[in-house]
């Protein structure tokens, strides 16, 4: 098991920055897969970025170039940069870690909004 906690989210101007954090009640050493996801109002969650603990990272089309995600193994955290924000960013952004085990099994932050104005 693991809890997530985000922070970092708020207001930003387009063309603005944002780094949200993802800590982790444990260890993220062992997690087999930690990334970002996003929900804007009406529409389904959609991932942003996903890595491996065994060091690769897969970006959705939407973030490629601008978002950078990131893992602190030492401080049990992970990272999501967003730069060049535009309005279509504007959603709930969701820390998520997958647990390999019999399946796999999912674990969800709380959210941390993200409101980007034009």
């Amino acid at each position: 098991q693991v809890q997530l906690v985000e922070s970092g989210g708020g207001l930003v101007q387009a063309g603005g920055s944002l780094r949200l954090s993802c800590a982790a009640s444990r260890s993220i050493r062992n997690i087999n897969v930690m990334g970002w996801f996003r929900q804007a109002p009406g529409k389904q969650r959609e991932l942003v970025a996903l890595f491996t603990n065994a060091g690769s990272t897969n970006y959705a089309d939407s973030g490629k170039g601008r978002f950078t995600a990131s893992r602190d193994n030492a401080k049990n955290t992970v990272y999501l940069h967003m730069n060049s924000l535009q309005p279509e960013d504007t959603a709930v952004y969701y820390c998520n870690a997958k647990i390999f085990g019999a399946g796999v099994t999912d674990y969800w932050g709380h959210g941390s909004q993200v409101t980007v104005s034009s």
